[in-house]
């Protein structure tokens, strides 16, 4: 082995990915690697896989192909759902030297080593998911060359919607110690980072594995003491998370952001059933009036599948109503892709592609539409912006607590602030003050 060997991460998928390899970065760079720009050639080459689409898993086998490409005398390493999901065949059908499933990667360090030391053995690590599991340590003490810190405190899904494959592969529910996750915002915050955002695979079941009812909103209570931190950001939330209990206390918080990512998929209930998702349009829109009842000027953004099977014409404008009459800040909007392994790559009636794209640029069309109106209602108002790239050298671009993007015209260096914006304009997808 030789004195010290460089490492690259692609990283594929959602903000849970993100976090882990930050830090699986951090882990390796503990262990004497040095941790180089993505894009630049490297002696182990490490990709953290998605799987939650074919084309996401179809990107993934690109990547490991690549690194092999770019460097054949590398190690090239796949870790997370897509291995989870397929590791046998990523084992045969790629140049893979070394697998990795969702579990174990704070392992990385460890089996990169002995993979080094001798490089004829097998290293292939993939443990089945068993009915209850504990909620693996991977910890970040700082964020590289970013403003919002990704802090992950769940893992797995126990949904089992009929369209996703994520249970399969990231296992049941399990939460993270609530004072390990306290801990660590403490030292992000020690690091100058001014925004956490809390993520996992489906936080709002956060506590339920322990069977403990208001863990989510206690862990938010205790981490809005922390000094420091000026902004607690949420990731993705299921519709009935929203009680009246919990946004009454969320909104009494001083740091938390006025921004709920509420994943929707369909405003027509029987779509809404045939995806096995745990609420109806009804309870769905009753949950947005109650977020706008205590905070009036939250930014609600969604995602939504167009084109599930049977999805009639009907059915979807019955999507189309619904966000009409919810007015979102944004819409993500999704063509339903057949993934084999669900019940929904099952279903009779699959909707032709032709179809599915009609649909999804009407959604989108809507959608723009609708987001442009809800940033026009603040033109002549003073928002927080916290800072967070440079486009140009005296332009900026951050994010309102509402998750609105602004730019904002500056002489000196403002990243990683929050400075006040006059808002003045819209500009394609920004508040401006010009």
């Amino acid at each position: 082995m030789k004195n010290k060997y460089t490492v690259s991460f692609t990283t594929l998928g959602c903000k849970v990915n993100q976090f882990e390899t930050e830090a699986m970065t951090e882990l390796l760079e503990k262990e004497g690697f040095e941790v180089l720009p993505h894009d630049m050639e490297s002696d182990i080459y490490i990709i953290n896989t998605c799987a939650v689409t074919k084309e996401s898993e179809r990107k993934s086998r690109q990547f490991i192909n690549k690194a092999k490409r770019n460097n054949p005398d590398a190690l090239v390493v796949a870790v997370g759902c897509s291995v989870q999901l397929n590791g046998e065949k990523l084992n045969k059908e790629t140049s893979v030297d070394i697998i990795i499933g969702t579990k174990n990667k704070g392992n990385i360090g460890r089996l990169l080593k002995e993979k080094l030391d001798n490089m004829e053995m097998l290293s292939y690590e993939i443990e089945d998911f068993k009915g209850k599991e504990e909620f693996e340590e991977l910890k970040i003490s700082t964020v590289h060359d970013k403003t919002r810190a990704n802090i992950k405190i769940q893992d797995g899904c126990s949904q089992f919607c009929s369209y996703c494959i994520i249970p399969y592969v990231r296992g049941p529910i399990r939460s993270r110690n609530h004072e390990d996750i306290v801990e660590e915002v403490k030292k992000i915050a020690a690091n100058g980072y001014k925004e956490i955002v809390l993520n996992g695979i489906h936080i709002s079941s956060y506590g339920k594995d322990i069977q403990k009812k208001d863990a989510l909103i206690e862990l938010i209570e205790d981490i809005d003491k922390i000094e420091g931190i000026e902004r607690i950001r949420l990731g993705s939330l299921e519709p009935k998370l929203i009680t009246e209990d919990f946004i009454k206390r969320y909104s009494s918080l001083s740091k938390v952001c006025d921004h709920f990512h509420l994943s929707l998929q369909s405003g027509s209930d029987s779509v809404l059933k045939r995806m096995n998702r745990k609420y109806t349009s009804t309870e769905y829109r009753n949950n947005a009036e109650l977020i706008r009842k205590y905070m009036p000027d939250a930014g609600i953004t969604t995602d939504i599948i167009v084109g599930f099977p049977g999805e009639t014409n009907e059915e979807f404008d019955e999507t189309i109503d619904f966000v009409k009459a919810v007015r979102f800040s944004r819409i993500h909007v999704f063509k339903y892709s057949v993934r084999e392994g669900t019940k929904a790559a099952e279903m009779e009636n699959q909707v032709e592609d032709s179809i599915k794209s009609v649909r999804s640029k009407q959604l989108i069309d809507l959608g723009n539409t609708i987001s442009r109106e809800f940033m026009q209602q603040f033109i002549g108002r003073n928002l927080p912006v916290l800072v967070e790239t440079q486009k140009k050298e005296n332009l900026f671009e951050g994010y309102t607590t509402n998750y609105l993007k602004v730019l904002i015209k500056s002489d000196n260096n403002i990243k990683n602030q929050i400075v006040s914006a006059s808002i003045r304009n819209v500009k394609n997808d920004f508040l401006s003050e010009e």
